[in-house]
Protein backbone atom coordinates (compact mmCIF):
# COMPACT_ATOMS: atom_id res chain seq x y z
CA UNK A 1 0.00 0.00 0.00
CA UNK A 2 2.89 2.35 0.81
CA UNK A 3 4.39 1.83 -2.70
CA UNK A 4 1.02 2.57 -4.31
CA UNK A 5 0.72 5.82 -2.32
CA UNK A 6 4.27 6.81 -3.28
CA UNK A 7 3.54 6.10 -6.95
CA UNK A 8 0.39 8.24 -6.84
CA UNK A 9 2.25 11.08 -5.12
CA UNK A 10 5.00 11.00 -7.74
CA UNK A 11 2.36 10.91 -10.48
CA UNK A 12 0.55 13.94 -9.03
CA UNK A 13 3.78 15.92 -8.76
CA UNK A 14 4.74 15.03 -12.33
CA UNK A 15 1.34 16.10 -13.68
CA UNK A 16 1.54 19.40 -11.81
CA UNK A 17 5.00 20.08 -13.18
CA UNK A 18 3.93 19.12 -16.69
CA UNK A 19 1.16 21.69 -16.88
CA UNK A 20 2.47 24.39 -14.56
CA UNK A 21 3.57 26.54 -17.48
CA UNK A 22 0.34 26.42 -19.44
CA UNK A 23 0.49 30.12 -20.25
CA UNK A 24 3.44 29.43 -22.54
CA UNK A 25 2.72 27.37 -25.61
CA UNK A 26 5.65 26.71 -27.90
CA UNK A 27 4.73 26.11 -31.51
CA UNK A 28 7.38 25.05 -33.95
CA UNK A 29 6.93 25.70 -37.64
CA UNK A 30 8.00 23.06 -40.07
CA UNK A 31 7.64 22.72 -43.81
CA UNK A 32 5.87 19.42 -43.15
CA UNK A 33 3.83 20.69 -40.21
CA UNK A 34 1.54 18.09 -38.70
CA UNK A 35 -1.71 18.35 -36.76
CA UNK A 36 -2.67 16.25 -33.73
CA UNK A 37 -6.29 15.91 -32.61
CA UNK A 38 -6.85 14.41 -29.17
CA UNK A 39 -10.38 13.13 -28.57
CA UNK A 40 -10.99 13.03 -24.83
CA UNK A 41 -13.88 11.04 -23.37
CA UNK A 42 -15.17 9.86 -20.00
CA UNK A 43 -15.02 13.40 -18.61
CA UNK A 44 -16.92 13.11 -15.30
CA UNK A 45 -18.42 16.63 -15.20
CA UNK A 46 -18.72 19.78 -17.29
CA UNK A 47 -16.97 21.89 -14.66
CA UNK A 48 -13.42 23.21 -14.86
CA UNK A 49 -10.79 22.76 -17.54
CA UNK A 50 -8.75 20.05 -19.23
CA UNK A 51 -5.02 20.61 -18.84
CA UNK A 52 -3.09 18.85 -21.57
CA UNK A 53 0.69 18.50 -21.90
CA UNK A 54 2.31 17.25 -25.12
CA UNK A 55 5.84 15.87 -24.94
CA UNK A 56 8.34 15.28 -27.74
CA UNK A 57 10.76 12.59 -26.68
CA UNK A 58 11.46 10.53 -23.60
CA UNK A 59 13.63 13.13 -21.86
CA UNK A 60 10.91 15.81 -21.82
CA UNK A 61 8.26 13.26 -20.84
CA UNK A 62 10.29 11.93 -17.92
CA UNK A 63 11.27 15.41 -16.70
CA UNK A 64 7.68 16.69 -17.00
CA UNK A 65 8.75 19.62 -19.19
CA UNK A 66 6.28 19.69 -22.06
CA UNK A 67 6.99 21.47 -25.33
CA UNK A 68 3.29 22.22 -25.95
CA UNK A 69 0.34 22.58 -23.63
CA UNK A 70 -3.30 23.53 -23.73
CA UNK A 71 -6.01 24.44 -21.25
CA UNK A 72 -9.59 24.16 -22.50
CA UNK A 73 -12.93 24.77 -20.83
CA UNK A 74 -14.94 21.58 -20.38
CA UNK A 75 -18.50 21.74 -21.66
CA UNK A 76 -19.49 18.07 -21.81
CA UNK A 77 -18.34 14.48 -21.33
CA UNK A 78 -16.27 14.64 -24.54
CA UNK A 79 -13.84 17.28 -25.77
CA UNK A 80 -11.27 17.65 -28.52
CA UNK A 81 -7.88 19.29 -28.16
CA UNK A 82 -5.90 20.19 -31.29
CA UNK A 83 -2.20 20.95 -31.65
CA UNK A 84 -1.06 22.38 -35.00
CA UNK A 85 2.27 23.10 -36.67
CA UNK A 86 3.96 20.09 -35.07
CA UNK A 87 7.03 18.49 -36.60
CA UNK A 88 6.44 14.87 -37.62
CA UNK A 89 7.74 12.61 -34.89
CA UNK A 90 7.14 10.67 -31.70
CA UNK A 91 5.06 12.20 -28.90
CA UNK A 92 3.30 11.38 -25.61
CA UNK A 93 0.40 13.07 -23.80
CA UNK A 94 -0.39 13.62 -20.10
CA UNK A 95 -3.61 15.33 -19.05
CA UNK A 96 -6.00 15.87 -16.20
CA UNK A 97 -9.43 17.37 -15.60
CA UNK A 98 -9.07 20.27 -13.18
CA UNK A 99 -12.70 20.30 -12.07
CA UNK A 100 -12.27 22.98 -9.39
CA UNK A 101 -9.84 25.14 -11.42
CA UNK A 102 -7.13 25.19 -8.76
CA UNK A 103 -4.40 24.23 -11.31
CA UNK A 104 -3.61 21.05 -9.36
CA UNK A 105 -4.43 17.39 -9.76
CA UNK A 106 -6.29 16.86 -6.50
CA UNK A 107 -5.73 13.61 -4.61
CA UNK A 108 -7.30 11.92 -1.62
CA UNK A 109 -5.55 11.24 1.68
CA UNK A 110 -3.86 8.16 0.17
CA UNK A 111 -2.49 10.16 -2.77
CA UNK A 112 -4.91 8.68 -5.28
CA UNK A 113 -6.14 11.25 -7.84
CA UNK A 114 -9.68 12.46 -7.15
CA UNK A 115 -9.91 14.23 -10.52
CA UNK A 116 -9.87 12.53 -13.92
CA UNK A 117 -6.51 12.00 -15.61
CA UNK A 118 -5.20 10.24 -18.68
CA UNK A 119 -2.24 9.40 -20.88
CA UNK A 120 -1.80 8.66 -24.54
CA UNK A 121 -2.52 5.05 -25.52
CA UNK A 122 -4.86 4.93 -22.48
CA UNK A 123 -2.05 3.60 -20.31
CA UNK A 124 -1.39 4.50 -16.68
CA UNK A 125 -4.51 3.70 -14.70
CA UNK A 126 -2.28 2.96 -11.70
CA UNK A 127 0.35 5.66 -12.24
CA UNK A 128 2.35 7.29 -14.97
CA UNK A 129 3.27 4.82 -17.71
CA UNK A 130 6.77 4.59 -19.16
CA UNK A 131 7.40 6.74 -22.22
CA UNK A 132 7.53 3.64 -24.44
CA UNK A 133 3.99 2.71 -23.35
CA UNK A 134 2.58 6.22 -23.87
CA UNK A 135 4.41 7.27 -27.05
CA UNK A 136 2.88 7.39 -30.54
CA UNK A 137 3.82 8.74 -33.97
CA UNK A 138 2.44 11.95 -35.49
CA UNK A 139 2.54 12.47 -39.24
CA UNK A 140 0.52 15.03 -41.20
CA UNK A 141 -2.93 14.66 -39.63
CA UNK A 142 -3.10 12.31 -36.64
CA UNK A 143 -5.97 11.63 -34.25
CA UNK A 144 -5.81 9.75 -30.93
CA UNK A 145 -8.39 8.90 -28.27
CA UNK A 146 -7.87 9.22 -24.51
CA UNK A 147 -10.39 8.07 -21.90
CA UNK A 148 -9.96 9.69 -18.50
CA UNK A 149 -9.52 7.45 -15.46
Amino acid sequence: MMMKTLTKTIFACTMLTAVSSLSTVFLMTNATAAELKINVSSIPSSQGHLLVALFSGEESYTSGKSQWSSRIKVSGDKEQVTFTNLPDGEYAVKMYHDENDNMELDTNILGIPSEGYGFSNNKGQFGQPDYQDASFMVKKSTSIDIDLF
